[in-house]
């Protein structure tokens, strides 16, 4: 499941609003947590169904390829918490799913509660990077730790 990307002409994205966040949120998908990412839906879908694009890490470089398995435009506020535990981030929780989400699109302009997200699940279908994946799983770890230290505690459970 490694090797380099098929061409050049292949598309490449990165997820988050800075290299930090592309990092963070690449090794939770080379670490296996990740499996899903949602976007406001006012910018279109960024894929279909069977679309394989290269997720850069935080510096541009190649890190993995997914395969898009499904996408699902609902409302942020109804997405529910089996769909934001895909997304692998904080202590898997419903609750910091909606904090981190609402935060993000706000700072990107399109928060509204009752705006449309297109939830994306994905499988990794080669990684590119074997050093970065090396590191994910202390990425994992302290994503894990920071959000426990921050009062997110339900490691999986929904609260709320």
């Amino acid at each position: 499941m490694q090797g380099t990307p098929a061409s050049s002409t292949q598309k490449t994205f990165q997820f988050g609003d800075t290299p930090a966040l592309a990092d963070r949120l690449a090794a939770l998908v080379v670490a296996g947590v990740k499996t899903g990412t949602c976007s406001a839906a006012v910018h279109g879908p960024d894929a279909e169904v069977g679309d394989r694009q290269v997720c850069l890490s935080g510096a541009g470089q190649p890190v993995c390829e997914i395969e898009t398995l499904s996408l699902q435009t609902l409302r942020f506020d109804e997405v529910p918490a089996e769909l934001s535990v895909l997304e692998g981030e904080g202590d898997l929780s419903h609750r910091y799913w909606r904090e981190a989400h609402e935060a993000y699109f706000a700072r990107e302009g399109t928060w509204t509660p009752e705006m449309e997200v297109i939830f994306e699940i994905f499988k990794v279908t080669k990684i590119f990077d074997e050093d970065f994946a090396a590191g994910a799983i202390d990425v994992v770890a302290r994503e894990r730790a920071e959000a426990i230290a921050n009062g997110y505690t339900a490691l999986g459970g929904d609260d709320g």
